[in-house]
């Protein structure tokens, strides 16, 4: 298949920017794989990052595994916003909740290569992507289970930033999401409940026991979860603020100890 064809194929599927796709599909097909079988798997609707195994993220190549959730550029606000507290310590511990491919802490380490990290998550497939990703420095270590259950006991009461991108899409709304997302990421990764914060609600009812003095929870949040988030950090005896990106679409709820 030549590139040409690619483009055509691919515009004929939908893909809106066929031609940057194409050449990302034909960069990749030079590992190996056939361009047209990648075509093929974009065109059937799998997401592109899934098809050639990564996704650039703030300034790092993240590998992706099939079915593992793929790291929005909004989310660029809470990396920022992590690094800002981070650099404010001698000896930051960071925790990547319900990490997926690790995207996130990985983004921090790569601005402050000192920090602890630890990354955590429920689903088999992301843990081991993560771990791809993340576990080739030291200080680093990737877990699974269900939130803090996750983690080492000894990081309680220590937590500099706690990244909690938890799935926060009300599930009546998942029926509205792009079709690449509700079959090629896992809804565990999406379904936030009938509002949207259910998730969220589970992570700040312990936040304040794993967070040091100091220390900052950072959640995403749509914009009419803003006064309900709010409630819910001032309820568990937190400090809440919402910080947003104009240009990335994106906001943020932090809750401080």
């Amino acid at each position: 298949m030549t590139r040409e064809e690619a483009i055509l194929r691919l515009r004929t599927a939908g893909c809106v920017f066929a031609e940057d796709e194409a050449e990302v599909l034909a960069e990749a097909a030079a590992g190996g794989t056939p361009l047209d079988v990648l075509v093929g798997r974009r065109c059937a609707g799998e997401p592109l990052e899934q098809v050639v195994g990564y996704a650039d993220f703030c300034g790092v190549r993240v590998r992706l595994r099939p079915g593992v959730f793929v790291p929005r550029v909004r989310s660029e606000l809470l990396v920022r916003l992590a690094i800002e507290r981070v650099k404010e310590e001698r000896d930051p511990l960071v925790v990547d909740l319900c990490c997926g491919s690790g995207a996130l802490g990985l983004a921090v380490r790569h601005q402050v290569p000192g920090i602890t990290l630890h990354a955590a998550d429920v689903d088999p497939v992301a843990v081991a992507c993560a771990r791809d990703n993340m576990e080739t420095g030291a200080g680093t270590t990737v877990h699974q289970g269900d939130l803090f259950a996750a983690l080492p006991p000894r990081l309680r009461g220590r937590i500099t930033v706690l990244l909690a991108n938890v799935p926060y899409v009300a599930t009546r709304h998942l029926a509205f999401l792009p079709t690449e997302a509700r079959d090629h990421e896992p809804r565990t990764a999406l379904d936030g409940g009938d509002d949207g914060l259910t998730v969220f609600r589970a992570v700040v009812a312990q936040a304040r026991d794993w967070l040091a003095e100091g220390g900052l929870l950072l959640s995403e949040i749509t914009a009419a979860q803003i006064q309900a988030a709010i409630t819910v950090v001032d309820g568990n005896g937190l400090t809440s603020a919402v910080l947003s990106d104009d240009d990335l679409d994106a906001r943020v709820i932090t809750a401080r100890r």
